[in-house]
């Protein structure tokens, strides 16, 4: 699962085509007065492209990534003046200033609130100005998610934008980068109280609009915030039959049987995140456990079923990409 240069490439030109193209889009904005209807240019000055905010983000995430992995692959000067002219004060302040409208306290919770936080981590890997400029915006989210998870009795298990293990993961990536101890032990203590109980996962998935395993997605972010021998006790008892392939659904990459269908699309994207869990999660796995060479065998199975796909119609080409990234580099 190395990214190749060519590779990385192809989801560069794919991202560059789509980060600046406005329409179409697919706004989360609450209209309270004739005064609200403005363009998705104009309500976020950097993140308007891509179908819809949360997919802008990280698909600045995935330049980024890209850039730093491949910074001599030939799309690496239009990344970079891009991000130039996209990372301003003024812009910033303007994707800032819409969180202070009072119809925004829920905006892009929790996907797009975590995305910004993982955007973050990235450029903080890089010596550029971009992630001192962007610091504001992601410390306003940050900021939400730390009064937002005390308030959450309830996890959200959904395999979509709503889960709330999704956000734990992509926000442990920030606490780390930004040494923010307290941040960390706050998606622990939650993640304890969300699922800390959890055990024989039924995984009744897919659902038909999934782009997350709710099973895997929850194994990914225990892993990422407990200690090493807690998750070793905890994830034998959440999916004790891996060794024996079951749950076996987990191990069967989705049928997705149209793809300019915006949400069976969604499946493209699952098949990406089943893959990078298992490549995370067989990582974590000792050499004598026999669920690894399965869990191995899933991650690249679930990649080959979605890679030929993350190009070609748009409905997925805005943002399969990323997820592709996941499957392949981040870990």
């Amino acid at each position: 699962m190395t990214l190749a240069r060519s590779t990385a490439s192809r989801f560069a030109r794919i991202a560059l085509g789509h980060l600046t193209r406005e329409y179409p889009n697919h706004p989360d904005h609450v209209v309270a007065g004739p005064e609200h209807l403005r363009s998705p240019r104009d309500l976020h000055p950097i993140f308007f492209g891509s179908f819809d905010w949360h997919s802008c983000v990280h698909g600045y995430w995935l330049l980024a990534t890209l850039l730093r992995l491949r910074p001599d692959m030939p799309e690496a000067p239009a990344i970079a003046a891009l991000f130039d002219d996209s990372f301003t004060a003024r812009k910033v302040a303007g994707e800032t200033a819409y969180l202070d409208r009072p119809e925004s306290r829920t905006f892009e919770r929790p996907y797009g609130w975590a995305w910004s936080l993982m955007l973050q981590a990235e450029l903080l890997r890089h010596e550029r100005p971009w992630a001192s400029i962007h610091a504001p915006l992601a410390a306003a989210f940050a900021r939400r998610l730390e009064d937002f998870l005390p308030q959450a009795d309830y996890p959200i298990r959904s395999g979509s934008h709503a889960n709330t293990a999704f956000a734990l993961i992509l926000a442990s990536e920030y606490a780390d980068m930004t040494a923010d101890p307290a941040l960390r032990e706050l998606l622990l203590n939650r993640a304890l109280v969300w699922y800390g109980q959890d055990a024989a996962c039924q995984a009744w998935e897919p659902s038909g609009d999934d782009f997350l395993s709710p099973a895997l997605i929850e194994a990914e972010a225990m892993r990422r915030l407990l200690p090493r021998e807690s998750f070793e006790l905890w994830f034998p008892r959440f999916l004790p039959d891996l060794g024996r392939k079951q749950p076996a659904t987990l191990f069967t990459p989705a049928r997705v049987s149209d793809r300019t269908d915006g949400k069976i699309a969604h499946l493209d994207g699952l098949n990406l995140s089943r893959a990078w869990c298992w490549r995370t999660l067989a990582g974590a796995m000792s050499e004598a456990d026999p669920a690894k060479p399965h869990a191995i065998n899933a991650a690249v199975n679930h990649l080959a079923a979605a890679i030929p796909h993350i190009s070609g119609d748009y409905m997925g080409e805005h943002w399969l990409a990323t997820f592709a990234l996941l499957a392949m580099e981040n870990g």
